[in-house]
C-alpha cells in the first residue's frame, strides 16, 4: 500500500448533509485535517456543487467528509472522468448511514479517521461498474433491501394518521394537548422493525461469466453480489424454499454477473435502481484506491 506525506495539499469537500447532522465532527475533522496538511475546504450547498467540487480538484488529493452516499457520490464522479485509477480518495465519515465505510475499514471516529488521511495508506479495491455506468463499491441486492427507516415524512414510532400541529397550538389550546394524549395513550405505537424488504420471489435469469447458476423456472428469494479483492466477485442466489424446508443457496463467482427478468429492483450500497429487465455488472479489479489506516 502506498503511504502520503502530510505536507500534501488536500481538497476536503464537506457534504451538506454531515453539516446539518453532526457539525461538531465536521469542525473536529476539519481542525485536524487543515493543522497536519494544506487543505482548501469546501461546502457545497447540494449534489451538483458536490460534484463541480471534485471535478475542479486539480492536484489535490480528495477527502470527502460525510456518509456512505457521500462517498458512493464521490467515487461515481471519479468514474466518470475516468480518473479513479490516479486518485487516492478519502473519506471521514459523519452522519447516520455508515455502515459501508465501516466494512471498508475506514475508522468511524472523527479524530481517528482524519489521522488516518494524513498519515494511513492507499489501499486498492475493487469495483462493480454496471451497464448503465452505475458502481458498486459495498454489495448488490436483489430485492433490494431498505435500511432502518419509517414511510417517508413520518417518524418512527408516530401513528398512522397522526396530525401535526403547529407549534405553539397547544399552549393557545390546552384542550388540544389533552386531546393529543390521550390519542397517543390509546393509539399503540407500531413495532420498530430492523429492515423493511421488497416484494416476495422473483424469478430471475442469473449468469455467471456466462454460466446459468439459475433460470426463470426456479423462483428466488435473494441474490446478492459482493466485489472481492482479486477481480473476481462472489455471488449468492436464495432459491424459493418449500413448506418446513430451507433450500440451499447458490454460490459462485466470476468476473460478470448478469441479470434478467421481467422488471426487478436492486439496491447498490446506499441505492436503489430499477425496475430493469437486465442488467451486467462487471468487475474492475483494483479499479479504485482508499486511504485506510497504516498496518501497524
Amino acid at each position: 500500500m502506498a503511504t502520503f506525506a502530510t505536507s500534501e495539499h488536500l481538497l476536503v469537500v464537506i457534504d451538506p448533509v454531515a453539516r446539518h447532522t453532526d457539525g461538531e465532527s465536521v469542525r473536529i475533522a476539519k481542525d485536524v485535517l487543515s493543522a497536519g496538511a494544506a487543505a482548501k475546504v469546501c461546502l457545497p450547498q447540494g449534489p451538483e456543487e458536490f460534484v463541480r467540487a471534485l471535478e475542479r480538484r486539480g492536484s489535490r488529493r480528495p477527502v470527502v467528509v460525510g456518509d456512505d452516499r457521500a462517498l458512493l457520490r464521490a467515487v461515481s464522479v471519479l468514474h466518470r472522468q475516468r480518473d479513479l485509477a490516479d486518485c487516492a480518495l478519502s473519506v471521514v465519515p459523519v452522519g447516520g448511514a455508515l455502515s459501508l465505510v465501516r466494512s471498508l475499514g475506514v475508522p468511524t471516529g472523527a479524530v481517528a479517521a482524519a489521522r488516518a488521511v494524513l498519515d494511513g495508506a492507499e489501499r486498492r479495491l475493487d469495483l462493480l461498474v454496471d451497464d448503465s455506468g452505475g458502481v458498486v463499491l459495498g454489495a448488490l441486492r436483489i430485492p433490494p433491501v431498505f435500511p432502518h427507516e419509517g414511510h417517508e415524512g413520518q417518524e418512527l414510532g408516530e401513528p398512522a394518521g397522526a396530525t401535526a400541529v403547529p407549534a405553539g397550538a397547544g399552549a393557545a389550546r390546552p384542550w388540544l394537548r389533552t386531546c393529543q394524549s390521550l390519542v397517543r395513550a390509546l393509539v399503540p405505537r407500531p413495532a420498530r422493525t430492523a429492515t423493511v424488504t421488497g416484494p416476495g420471489p422473483a424469478r430471475l435469469r442469473v449468469e455467471v461469466d456466462g454460466e446459468t447458476v439459475v433460470d426463470l423456472d426456479q423462483p428466488v428469494e435473494a441474490v446478492a453480489v459482493t466485489p472481492g479483492d482479486r477481480g473476481m466477485a462472489a455471488v449468492e442466489v436464495r432459491p424459493l424454499s418449500g413448506p418446513g424446508a430451507e433450500a440451499s443457496p447458490l454460490l459462485a463467482e466470476g468476473r460478470t454477473v448478469t441479470v434478467s427478468g421481467a422488471g426487478f429492483r436492486y439496491r447498490a450500497d446506499a441505492v436503489v435502481s430499477g425496475p430493469v429487465r437486465t442488467r451486467t455488472w462487471t468487475v474492475r479489479e483494483r479499479a479504485w484506491g482508499l486511504t485506510l489506516p497504516s498496518p501497524s
